[in-house]
């Protein structure tokens, strides 16, 4: 008996809202997407929310729901998950907290208050980014706190004893605020952070690396920014839910991390880096790869739609959308065909990024899902809309999984 292969795609934070710059289009309806809208048309098509009530539209929440873990019971913040891909051995008493490095204004002397430009320093490279962590190890040492390197602006601190349900503020959020009314507040229980930040930004101002990244008219990393702590996790195995041998292949920690809690086999791939400028070719071939050496299930995130929109850049969000369905989808879809098997594939985006806002909402998302051995009437083209107008509304992403995997 053949057995079925699954492929999904995840393009993160791909939905979006209106936009009068693309003519009133979303970035999705506006991209030139042949190979998302022709499958569309034969599949089962609808809405999911990924985002249980309550809970903030982040992505580990998302992917979560859609590997089939209930973010209700699973979700213990994005950072413990990061820790894990970057191989840190956290103990049980161990804080993992992101550690953005961002840029907030220079036209004042006062740090309070500064506002808050860009959550990823003009996406630092992550060698820049390096020299920068040890910077701030060597400064504010600490027995049980240590901050380490992850990729470009995203970085975790791992910090013994530390309150791991600190309501932190997100710092895509505040674009273009005042950071004063988001810092941590040494009325309730954040003064150790604030002072890690506020000494934090008095060194990173005067770095090197930042005095030559404004040279060069980049951005400065000019302050730590904390935010998402969590205790360590632990998955079911997914092999043991469902019985296939899964891959997961993904720039981010966040992602990477969610595969390994969760037994998957988690592939890098040399120039992914969780932005527009990444290896989506490389990502296909690894995919197609995977299904070649044997797995049967293979998840693939793709960071840049989710950027661009943290960024406001519309136009560049359409051609990150354009990219992945040409660089990645059609090999792999083409892949699957050729080898004469069943197979299906799945495509959403985790949550919705909007232009308009640069951050995450909750709104449900739009997929399909399209099985080889099975075509059915889906919807005309790939988008929020569309999606919406058909009947199937998933309000558990959770059991997304499910509608494909029977």
């Amino acid at each position: 008996m053949k057995k079925t292969k699954y492929f999904v795609l995840i393009p993160d934070g791909m939905a979006d809202r209106p936009i009068a710059a693309l003519g009133g289009k979303t970035p999705m309806e506006a991209a030139s997407k042949p190979n998302m809208d022709s499958l569309c048309r034969k599949s089962l098509c609808g809405t999911v929310s990924n985002v249980p009530d309550g809970m903030v539209p982040e992505s580990d929440t998302a992917n979560l729901a859609i590997m089939s873990y209930d973010p209700k019971t699973y979700s213990k913040g994005r950072s413990p998950l990061e820790a894990v891909s970057m191989g840190i051995d956290m103990k049980e008493n161990d804080t993992a907290i992101r550690c953005n490095l961002v840029t907030v204004s220079e036209d004042t002397d006062d740090y309070f208050d500064a506002a808050m430009v860009d959550h990823s320093s003009d996406e630092i490279t992550t060698a820049e980014a390096n020299e920068l962590v040890k910077a701030l190890n060597e400064a504010l040492p600490l027995p049980g706190r240590r901050l380490y390197t992850g990729v470009s602006y995203r970085h975790c601190l791992i910090w013994e004893g530390a309150d791991d349900t600190y309501n932190f503020m997100r710092p895509h959020d505040i674009i273009g605020k005042k950071i004063k009314d988001y810092l941590p507040s040494a009325e309730n229980g954040g003064k150790e952070f604030l002072e890690y930040m506020v000494k934090g930004h008095e060194i990173l101002m005067r770095h090197p690396i930042n005095e030559e990244r404004r040279r060069r008219g980049l951005r400065p990393a000019n302050s730590p920014w904390l935010w998402s702590p969590g205790k360590k996790p632990s998955l079911p195995s997914f092999f043991e839910k469902w019985g296939l041998n899964a891959a997961v292949i993904s720039a981010v920690d966040l992602i990477k991390g969610i595969g390994i809690c969760a037994g998957m086999k988690v592939v890098n791939v040399d120039g992914a880096t969780g932005n527009y400028n990444t290896n989506y070719t490389g990502k296909a071939n690894a995919a197609i790869k995977c299904f070649e050496d044997g797995d049967d299930f293979v998840y693939v995130h793709v960071e840049a739609p989710d950027e661009c929109g943290h960024r406001g850049e519309d136009t560049v969000k359409v051609s990150a959308i354009e990219k992945i369905d040409s660089l990645i989808l059609a090999p792999v879809y083409k892949y699957l065909e050729d080898c004469g098997e069943p197979f299906k594939i799945m495509v959403l985006p985790d949550h919705p990024t909007p232009v308009e806002i640069r951050t995450h909402s909750s709104e449900a998302v739009p997929f399909f899902i399209y099985d080889s051995e099975n075509e059915k009437e889906g919807a005309p083209l790939f988008s929020e809309k569309e999606a919406s107008k058909c009947s199937l509304y998933i309000p558990d992403g959770s059991t997304l999984l499910e509608h494909m995997i029977v």
